[in-house]
């Protein structure tokens, strides 16, 4: 199975070295030197990893072939995916694979249906849910403990324990309608 690991942002420096946003919780293991992933779009890649560092809290990378500011710069937001197991699991018995999640129904702690994870967000601050409703709109659920106690992946459910107003049509959590 293919996972997008991280997205190649801008060039840093004139040697090669570009910027990425990191998609894993494990890029001490998928962004390591040596790795060779695929790229979206397909042109562009596979890349081999020459070296990582950090850099002012950003993860910096040079691949192998890539020598300077131009080459770095045409590999701007290139997607980076690695072949996983989809068998494997993380090390972290509360961490999970994007894969994992999708699909997967999502109740209430008093077991009302909501939806089903169709999408995981990856904005800056916090992962979210994406639940599609049985009538079609979303819910953004924050992926954190308070909101989402259980994930059981071989039950393939979710429960969340929603803050008031989260699950309402309108509210925040909710892109369900046309406009404001």
């Amino acid at each position: 199975m293919q996972l997008v690991v991280a997205r190649v942002g801008r060039a840093h420096g004139i040697k090669g070295e570009v910027t990425v946003e990191v998609r894993t919780d494990e890029p001490e293991l998928r962004l390591a030197p040596g790795q060779v992933l695929a790229t979206e779009p397909p042109e562009t890649g596979p890349l081999t990893i020459e070296s990582g560092r950090v850099h002012s809290g950003r993860l910096l990378l040079r691949f192998v072939g890539v020598t300077g500011r131009d080459g770095a710069e045409a590999l701007r937001n290139t997607l980076l995916v690695a072949e996983v197991d989809p068998e494997q699991l993380p090390d972290d018995p509360e961490e999970f694979y994007d894969h994992q999640l999708v699909g997967l129904q999502v109740v209430t702690t008093g077991g009302e249906p909501v939806g089903e994870v169709t999408e995981i967000a990856h904005p800056p601050a916090q992962d979210l849910l994406v639940v599609t409703r049985p009538d079609g709109g979303e819910v953004f659920v924050p992926f954190v403990e308070a909101i989402v106690p259980t994930v059981d992946i071989r039950g393939r459910r979710v429960v969340v324990d929603p803050p008031p107003g989260l699950l309402d049509a309108g509210a925040g959590g909710a892109s369900d309608e046309a406009g404001a």
